[in-house]
Order: structure tokens, then sequence, then C-alpha cells
């Protein structure tokens, strides 16, 4: 069987686990205002629905912290490829669902394959990737999340149509059947797909399959040649890195335990708990209901302008997070995201009122019709807070916690990490239809005040990363340099390729079967 090298193409490709996530996302609210969903689930709303959406979280952050266990035992290609069996039976399930739990059942299982791969793919292709584009190709994980969305949106903005649209009271089932069924395509894609590419190398040497991991490392960043000087400094790190984890004769776990560990632990499920709590899924899942309060008459058709700009302005960020780093990308992304939504918070506050629909059972609060400038407002502060995290924290709260974790603990680490993502948004899919009507426009300023928050935060503990190798990271993180100085630190990968292509250092490979055979030899 062919197997396919290229680093894009392979974390390209991986990122389709992503797109699994941006599917669900969007698979609520394209159906949540058409007849069929309200009539066939009994209108579900507030806590009822709450629970509807909560349980695709719910099982995602089952399947986080479960992710470790598959992608250290089976490789993380096969973590990925399981996890999309499992989603193919999610999808069907929830396609077939004849009621409210059948439904969350679907949803609880699909959940569980979207906690694996969001948990495993970020790691997968920062293991995969060089140094110098890893953020450029982790990115397209959050790429393909937008992709996702973007897509299933559509599709049930179509399949709305069906059986004469959302003005049939008596609309089929189809209409959210057939968007729920189409879900498995992509995972099958996945799960055959990744039969053509390669491990990772940093889990082959793991399991001191040594020959192999030069092979992989050679065919993805030297062209083949086993003698390449940035594929013989990439091994030796990795070699390096592995003996000191071994002589350490620590578990996995109580190597998460350790204070050097622990604060990056806490670092990236903050890192994960932030991109929840900045409010951008509230977005994506209720939409159509703040487009509603917002007084637009076509939610559906304006809600699609948000995931195009979600999925546009994801690209700057895949072309530039390299080169402008991860830290500033934080920092800038949680003060326009502050500045959207108290924006938006006050506007509602100053023009809205109660609604006066007191049989609308999901909107407490609207702004009047006479207020149009307002909603358009209101309208372009959504645009630009989807546009700021785009470009900031959507794709940096994927790559910053896949990347700062040693090879030991990186699964179980970034498990942890997508655990507290999955946490909290099953806690804010949950609580939101009921806070959005109890709380209406005040909502805005909470979720502001989190940015806020999160800028301070980050200012303070999060280190720049950008341009050093995966080994690296003990580096930035245990040299007790402020987060805020560590931007210019040089990386010594760069230093050690270079004296191995002067030959000032040698390499050893003979002996691939053993750690203890690889040696550097300093040049007589």
């Amino acid at each position: 069987m062919k197997t396919f090298y290229n680093v894009y193409a392979i974390c390209g490709f991986a990122a389709i686990g992503g797109a699994l996530f941006g599917f669900d996302i969007s698979s609520m609210s394209g159906v949540l205002g058409t007849p069929a969903y309200k009539r066939y689930f009994h209108e579900p709303s507030g806590t009822r629905q709450g629970g509807i959406t909560a349980s695709m979280p719910a099982g995602s952050l089952v399947g986080a912290l479960s992710s470790s266990f598959l992608a250290d035992r089976l490789s993380r290609r096969n973590a990925i490829q399981i996890a999309a069996l499992v989603w193919i039976v999610g999808a069907i399930l929830q396609a077939a669902s004849n009621g409210v739990p059948l439904l969350c059942i679907g949803r609880v299982v699909g959940g569980w394959a979207i906690g694996v791969c969001s948990a495993i793919v970020p790691v997968y292709q920062s293991e995969i990737a060089p140094k110098d584009i890893r953020g450029r190709v982790v990115s397209l994980q959050q790429w393909a999340i937008t992709w996702g969305i973007l897509i299933q949106y559509f599709i049930q903005y179509g399949s709305s149509f069906y059986d004469g649209g959302v003005k049939n009271e008596a609309q089929g089932t189809a209409a959210f059947r057939i968007p729920w069924g189409i879900q498995a395509v992509p995972g099958a894609i996945l799960f055959i797909g990744l039969f053509f590419f390669p491990r990772s190398p940093r889990w082959l040497a793991s399991k001191d399959r040594w020959e192999e991991a030069l092979s992989v490392l050679a065919n993805l960043h030297g062209g083949g040649d086993l003698n390449h000087p940035k594929v013989l400094a990439e091994y030796k790190e990795i070699e390096d890195a592995l003996r000191f984890e071994r002589e350490q004769a620590e578990t996995s776990f109580g190597a998460l335990l350790k204070p050097r560990i622990v604060k990056r632990v806490i670092l990236g499920m903050s890192i994960q708990m932030w991109s929840q709590l900045c409010g951008m899924n509230i977005m994506m899942y209720y939409i159509v209901f703040i487009m509603r309060g917002a007084g637009i008459a076509d939610e559906l058709l304006t809600a699609s302008i948000q995931y195009i700009i979600n999925v546009a302005m994801t690209l700057p960020a895949i072309l530039y997070l390299d080169k402008f780093g991860r830290r500033p990308a934080l920092l800038v992304g949680s003060f326009l995201m502050a500045l959207w939504l108290f924006t938006t918070g006050a506007l509602q506050a100053t023009y809205g009122n109660p609604n006066p629909n007191k049989d609308d059972k999901d909107i407490s609060w609207v702004v009047p019709k006479e207020h149009a400038a307002v909603s358009k407002a209101i309208v372009a502060c959504s645009y630009l807070f989807v546009a700021s995290f785009a470009t900031t924290w959507g794709p940096t709260s994927w790559t910053y916690p896949s990347e700062i974790f040693p090879a030991k603990v990186r699964a179980k680490a970034v498990s942890l990490a997508t655990a507290s993502n999955w946490t909290w948004n099953c806690i804010l899919a949950f609580a939101v239809p009921p806070l959005l009507w109890s709380i209406n426009w005040k909502m805005y300023m909470i979720f502001g005040t989190f940015n806020a928050l999160a800028f301070i935060h980050m200012f303070l503990t999060a280190p720049e990363t950008k341009g050093r190798s995966l080994e690296e990271m003990d580096e930035v993180f245990d040299r007790g340099i402020p987060a805020w100085k560590t931007g210019g630190i040089g990386s010594r990968f760069d230093q050690l390729q270079r004296d191995i292509e002067k030959g000032d250092v040698k390499v050893s490979t003979a002996g691939h079967n053993r750690v203890e055979d690889v040696a550097v030899e300093p040049k007589a």
C-alpha cells in the first residue's frame, strides 16, 4: 500500500477529524427553526433543548479523557480511525432517532468520537510537522472545523426547504434526517484515507521502533535521505528526550503531577477553557436565536454569512501564525472579542425591550423594528467577533496545547486540556438557552468579562512557542523567564542542524532497536 509523506497532505487529511466537530456544531443550529424538528421532538426549548445540545459535548468529554489510552497503545493514527468508525455509528443513530432519548444517545456516541479526534488529531499533526510550519498545519484542524460548520449548515439550510419548507407545519422528518445521516460520509473518508498515511515518528520511537521512526522522519523532512542533517538533528532530539524521560523512571501519570509539568497542564486546560468561555461556540450553536432577537427577518441566511466569515478569516491565521506567534494571537484575540461583546451587550441594553410575543419560548429580549440600525450594528459586532476568534483563538487554542508537553505525557496532557474544552462546552450548551432567556443582554457582558480575564491570564502565563521543536519546550517553560520575555529565545535545534551540516557533530543510527545504541560524537 502506497504511503504519502507530504506534511500538508497528512495534516490536512487528518484535519477531517476536526471537520466532524464542525459538522456537529451546526447540526443543531440549522434544524432549530424547522417545523419538522419542533413538531417531531415536541417543541424542545430551554433546559430540554439545552440537554439535547449538551449531549454531544458530554460524550466528547468522555472521548477526550479516554483518547490517550488509545493513542499511546495503538498509535495516534489508529486512534483517529477508531473514532471515525464510532462517529459513523453516532450519525446513523441520530438519523434514525425516534425521539429525544435516541437522539441524545446518537449525539453522545458521535460526541465520543469527536472528543477523541479533537484531542489526538492536533497531537498527530504536531508530531508529524517540522517546527517552522507546525502552527500552520495544526491550524488546519480549526479550519476544518469551520468548513464542517459551514458545509453542514448549508446542507441543513437546503434540507429545510424539503416538503414545502419552514412554512409547512406538517413538514416531513427528512428535513433533519438527511443532514444528520450525511454526517457519516466524512467519517468513512477519514477511516479509509488514514491507511495511506504514516504513523507518528515520535510514537514509533516511544515503542523502540527506531528504524521505522527514522524512515518516516527521512521521508517527511529529508526527501527520503536517512543522513539529511535535519532528519538526524530531529532523530537525536527525539532520542535525547526519550532517554531523559526513561531515566526519570516514573509513570506518565506520575510525570503529569510533577511541578514542571503540572503548570503546563493547567495552562493547556486554561487555554481550552477560555476558548469556550470567550463565547464563540454559543454564537455557533444559537446564532439563529441571536439573529431573531436582533429583529433580523431571514435569520437562517444571515447566520450563514457568519459561518462563511469563520472559514475565510481562519485562513490568515494559518498563513501567519508561525510568523506572528501564539502569544500575540491570544492577547489580541481576547481584547477584540471582549470589545465586540461589550458593545453588543450595551446596544441591546440601551435599545432592546422584553419580547412582547409571550408564545416565543426561545427569546425574551428583542430589539424593536424601529431600531433597524441598531440591529445591523449587533449583527456587525457578531461578524467582527467571529472574525476575531477565527484569526486568533480558534487555531491557537488547538495548536498551543498540542506542542507544549514532553512526549511521555503528550497524549494524556492534551486529552486533559481537550477534556477541559468539552467540560465547558457541555456546561455552556446546557446553560445558555435558559441564560439567554433569563438575563438576555447581560449574557454578553458576562462573556466579555471572561475575555478580559483571559487576556490578563495569558499575558502573565503563556510564553511564546513559535519556532521551537517539540523537544525544546522544556527550555521554554523551565528557564524561569517571565512569559512576556520569551519571544526572542533562539532554537537549539537550528544550531544542532548547523553543527551536523558542518561535521562538528556526528549522529550514529547504527543500532535503532535500543535507545542506548544511538550516540553523538563530537568531531575531532
